[in-house]
């Protein structure tokens, strides 16, 4: 289970960087390439198919660091970025414009990176104090 979590933590970490590039680069990409609005990669399908993936993986690795490491503080810094996210794709561009809805999704995957990234640390520095209950430790002491 420790395992799967911190490779739930990387799997979003990596999910809300891949948007916070898309968000930043696919209207510089389409300026510079206008062939490329063919392919509709600024779409808001993939931002419902982005937050639809961050949603379950940062709740999960979120919820499993902080029942071993007991800081729930990362959590809620983890939900307010995926608030974030989701205010972006409720708001949308026809709401809050092109720069509002960039400015939201950054914030929103710059907090659940750090959530992660946090949580993850947490997470192996528990491992290695022999804190937690880690298949991977069993094995070792076997």
């Amino acid at each position: 289970m420790k395992i799967l979590q911190a490779k739930t933590d990387k799997l979003a970490i990596g999910l809300s960087l891949a948007c916070a590039i898309h968000c930043l680069t696919v209207p510089t990409l389409l300026v510079l390439l206008p062939s490329l609005t063919v392919l509709q990669l600024d779409s808001e399908a993939f931002h419902f198919w982005m937050i639809a993936a961050v949603i379950p993986t940062s709740i999960y690795a979120l919820t499993l660091g902080c029942k071993e490491h007991k800081r729930y503080r990362i959590f809620v810094l983890g939900g307010i970025g995926l608030a974030f996210l989701i205010s972006a794709l409720l708001l949308g561009e026809e709401r809050i414009g092109e720069l509002g809805e960039q400015v939201l999704t950054v914030i929103g995957s710059g907090l659940i990176v750090t959530g992660h990234w946090l949580n993850y640390r947490l997470c192996r520095s528990n491992h290695d104090q022999h804190d937690c209950a880690c298949p991977a430790e069993e094995i070792k002491n076997k």
